[in-house]
């Protein structure tokens, strides 16, 4: 695929997650595609239905999701996103942060999705209820 298409696919995906339009976001991804979250110690999700289960687990108790692209990049099948989300939980607290993501692709869908944070300043900001929500999942829960 060209460069722009893989970008299309890439802003498609954000724009959908900030939406929480799951079955968008299932389509830009290839059926093994591997997502994971780089500063942490589990292993990801693999295949679409595990990457938006494994989203899910803070996006269902998200009120709105805001994403703002700084830079996109694109050389051949690799995409980085130098990036700031912003959640607003449903209980009203909120969280800011800026991420730097690498999507590599594979017949324009994102095959591979590493993002890459700081763990301590996002997680810092989360209210406790919403870490006990996310104590409870485990990496088997995500896997093939």
């Amino acid at each position: 695929m060209s460069i722009e298409e893989n970008r299309r696919t890439v802003e498609r995906m954000w724009t959908a997650l900030s939406a929480m339009d799951w079955d968008t976001l299932e389509d830009c991804l290839t059926p093994d595609v591997h997502y994971e979250d780089v500063p942490t110690d589990d292993p990801g999700a693999i295949g679409p239905k595990n990457v938006v289960k494994r989203l899910r687990i803070a996006f269902d108790h998200l009120a709105e999701h805001r994403h703002t692209i700084h830079h996109l990049v694109c050389e051949g099948d690799v995409v980085f996103l130098d990036h700031t989300e912003g959640w607003t939980f449903k209980t009203g607290e909120t969280a800011q942060h800026t991420f730097a993501t690498r999507h590599v692709m594979r017949d324009g869908k994102i095959a591979k999705w590493s993002d890459y944070w700081d763990m301590n300043g996002f997680v810092g900001q989360f209210p406790a209820s919403f870490l006990e929500v996310m104590a409870a999942s485990t990496a088997a829960d995500f896997g093939a």
